[in-house]
């Protein structure tokens, strides 16, 4: 594939990520050489320890004792209640198989939580699900400290766990690893269409039973949900690094495409943990989180990544902040529109030329790194390609042109110059604010603050007739050491609806988003958080606050240093929430993630 030199941002923000990681870096690459070397081979365990582990393996407990081939660790986040997350319940008794097939066994190591942002929307439990990340990691890390296995599979989808399961892997990075995606469910009623009947509830104009009846024609069946929010951003991100078989993320499950894709993701695994080919803790290197951050801006995915990203990268010993991401969000072109930045979905999208289009014309001009280690031969641009089954055989051929201009263009001609994630600067702190899904009309608000701490107040004073104005609504002690930074897409329809009717709204908060929202202006992921004194915490009713995706600006009027901040609220008990304290404590900024596990570590 010819393509254009580096573009000069993507070369000059990895250089300076490679700088600010070279001490980090470093430590994580030395304690991933020592894990290497001093983990003992199975020969040299105690014979109990090996009993232990070996008499749950039937008809590989002969070949585990002969020690003939590489043995696969299963990392997998089955549930049956996870729609994505469904079909990996028969995976691991084909990949069995699969690893036989190769002169090599596999075991289930073990399993993670995978919760579900939708099932949890405005709901308590939502509280638990950025730290879901953190026991997802530490499960992973448990999983595998057995240290029985010369390969890992991590088996995960959606919006927490893959970074989970990467995070918790990179701590065992001198083994190689695959990710094994499920992929995406059939397509429903049209996004907006959904959207739509949305905001009618909102506003009192369709019963619990038509929104119920729309919700569920458009989340269906098994599979990934269908718009471009965290859970599919993950996927592209995984093939961006070289963490997939090539084009593994959007073929439907079921298929038999998927099929032979897993069973290749099998194979590949078994030869590179019988060469201790292509360790994770290499493959996950400066270079490719530059290209998971170009693939994410490029696609206009999920602003949940400027979280995950920072953090995955961390775990490897690699720095990467909000002003690296703005930057390079400034050279990299949105090249997709998907739904909720377009009409289409992730179905649409790959049958328009997908995640391959979109690796080769970022190749081609020159935006992403195509000299990276991936877990297949040959470099990032086999991720350019298709995989198809022709002959009973699993091939890879040219993606070729887009087949919906719509959906996909070409770098060289896109949707918009830039990826539309911006960094917001000013003394009411540091904040994202995602562009692609919203009109430039709206991309700068200036307006009276209506300060509120929980997305049921807005709903409160939304009915109430309250917000029938110009506002900017300011939702606060939603960070991560307050109460676990959970997602506010309950407020996404009543903010559309007020925009609708013609006012000018824009939300503040250090809470998140989902990756599903878009159409009005959101700062979100405000740092420092309000908890303990931060800028918004002296914001009041009426203060006149500009939110401003040009100039990159996030400030008020008011005189806050000359304010006592409002009082920090009690932690919420009930639905465990009481249980992850601990996880608040400790947790970090949103800019470094919002961990509790990677600061307790030091990393």
């Amino acid at each position: 594939m010819t393509s254009k030199p580096l573009h000069d941002t993507i070369h000059r923000v990895t250089q300076r990520i490679i700088a600010n990681s070279r001490e980090s870096r470093g430590r994580y690459l030395a304690l991933m050489r020592r894990e290497r070397e001093r983990t003992p081979e199975r020969g040299q365990v105690a014979c109990s320890n090996l009993a232990h582990a070996y008499a749950g393996a039937g008809e590989d407990q002969a070949a585990l004792v002969a020690k003939g081939g590489p043995n696969l660790a299963i990392v997998t986040s089955y549930n049956d209640m996870l729609s994505a997350h469904q079909p990996y319940g028969r995976y691991p008794e084909r990949m069995k198989i699969w690893a036989r097939e190769v002169g090599a066994t596999a075991q289930v190591a073990g399993g993670t939580p995978a919760m579900c942002d939708g099932v949890t929307q405005g709901q308590d439990g939502m509280e638990l699900s950025l730290f879901s990340r953190d026991v997802i990691a530490l499960a992973t890390a448990v999983a595998l400290s057995h240290q029985m296995y010369d390969g890992v599979a991590l088996l995960g989808i959606c919006d927490k766990i893959v970074p989970g399961l990467m995070i918790g892997a990179l701590r065992f990075g001198h083994l190689p690893a695959i990710f094994v995606p499920g992929g995406p469910m059939p397509s429903g009623i049209p996004n907006k269409q959904k959207q739509a009947v949305r905001q009618l509830y909102a506003e009192g104009k369709a019963d619990r039973a038509a929104l119920l009846e729309s919700e569920m024609a458009s989340y269906h069946t098994a599979g990934t949900c269908t718009f471009y929010g965290t859970a599919n951003s993950n996927q592209m991100m995984m093939e961006m690094i070289g963490l997939h078989v090539p084009g593994a993320a959007f073929v439907p499950p079921g298929a038999a495409l998927r099929q032979e894709l897993t069973r290749a993701a099998v194979h590949r695994l078994a030869e590179l943990g019988r060469a201790a080919e292509r360790p994770l803790g290499e493959v996950v290197n400066e270079k490719a989180i530059v290209n998971a951050a170009v693939g994410l801006l490029a696609t206009g995915g999920s602003t949940n990544h400027a979280i995950h990203l920072p953090a995955m990268a961390r775990a490897a010993g690699i720095a990467i902040d909000w002003d690296d991401l703005a930057e390079l969000s400034s050279a990299v072109p949105l090249v997709a529109r998907i739904y909720p930045n377009g009409a289409g979905d992730v179905n649409q999208f790959q049958a328009a030329g997908g995640i391959g289009f979109v690796v080769g014309t970022l190749i081609e001009e020159g935006l992403a790194h195509p000299d990276i280690l991936t877990v297949w031969e040959g470099g990032l641009a086999e991720y350019a390609r298709t995989p198809q089954i022709a002959e009973e055989a699993l091939v890879w051929l040219d993606t070729g042109d887009s087949r919906d201009l719509n959906m996909l263009r070409p770098a060289s001609a896109p949707f918009q110059p830039d990826g539309g994630m911006k960094l917001l600067t000013g003394n009411l702190g540091r904040a994202c604010i995602k562009t692609s899904a919203v009109d430039p009309a709206r991309w700068t608000i200036e307006a009276p603050a209506r300060i509120f701490a929980t997305q049921a107040e807005v709903a409160q004073a939304f009915a109430a007739g309250e917000l029938d104005r110009d506002v900017v609504v300011v939702v606060r002690f939603q960070g991560p050491r307050a109460n676990g930074m959970p997602e506010l897409h309950k407020l996404t329809p009543v903010l559309g609806v007020l925009q609708d009717r013609g006012y000018q709204v824009a939300l503040v908060t250090d809470g998140r988003m989902s990756g599903a929202s878009g159409k009005v202006a959101a700062a979100i992921h405000v740092t420092p958080e309000a908890l303990g004194g931060g800028p918004l915490a002296r914001l009041q009713d009426g203060d006149v606050v500009r939110v401003c995706a040009v100039t990159g600006a996030l400030s008020t009027t008011a005189d806050l240093e000359a304010r006592v901040p409002a009082p920090d609220p009690t932690p919420e008990m009930g639905v465990g929430r009481e249980l992850f304290g601990m996880f608040r404590h400790l947790a970090d900024s949103a800019e470094r993630g919002g961990s509790a596990t990677l600061a307790e570590a030091g990393l």
